[in-house]
């Protein structure tokens, strides 16, 4: 009976190779399965790395767009105060061209009259006060005397009647003005119309 107990039970040499058996089993399994494991890891890591880059791009694409658009509204918000600041400062263009003619003919009224006649002078005081207090309103909306006599000619404000010799005065020097101009919140309402002065025997550069 312990004999057919002792060669049931596996001999020492057995175990020995059994065990190693195992180990190259484990060790097979885990040179197998250890490189699928790392590269799913990293396959999701990819993924994952592409994704971001993706959501990275989209943000930049949203921030860029909401600056433009920033930009945009406040290029149009200075658009609209700009043409409201001009129609405001020139919506009165037309109405005071029209006062022009008033203004003249209140300053030719108090060159042409005689002021040392005693009968007409209280008339005279009125026109020239009621002259004095229509400049000065309508200068409290921007217009401007343009009376540039004794200055440099200048094109852009004046308007060369006629050209006179002298000897006195710089050429292209404005001598006398023969209707003064105006200009409304810097802009040339009316050109001053003036004689300029030219040297002898030469011409004068209007456009100068």
């Amino acid at each position: 009976m312990s004999q057919e107990q002792d060669a049931n039970q596996p001999k020492p040499e057995d175990l020995e190779i059994n065990e190693t058996l195992d180990q190259a089993s484990d060790a097979e399994v885990e040179a197998g399965e250890q490189p699928q494991v790392q590269s799913l890891e990293q396959a999701q890591i990819q993924a994952l790395e592409e994704e971001l880059a993706v959501a990275n791009a989209t943000i930049s694409e949203q921030k860029d767009g909401v600056l433009r658009a920033r930009a945009d509204i406040e290029n149009a918000r200075r658009r609209a105060e700009l043409e409201i600041d001009k129609a405001r400062k020139f919506a009165l263009e037309k109405f005071a061209g029209e006062l022009l003619p008033v203004i003249d003919n209140l300053e030719r009224a108090m060159q042409s009259a005689n002021s040392e006649d005693e009968a007409i002078k209280p008339l005279l005081d009125g026109v020239d006060l009621t002259l004095k207090s229509f400049l000065s309103t309508i200068e409290k909306f921007g217009l401007e005397i343009v009376n540039p006599e004794g200055e440099q000619f200048n094109p852009d404000h004046h308007q060369a009647m006629s050209l006179q010799e002298s000897t006195e005065l710089p050429a292209n020097t404005v001598m006398a003005v023969m209707q003064k101009g105006y200009l409304l919140n810097g802009r040339l309402l009316r050109p001053a119309m003036v004689m300029v002065s030219r040297a002898p025997s030469e011409g004068v550069d209007t456009q100068a």
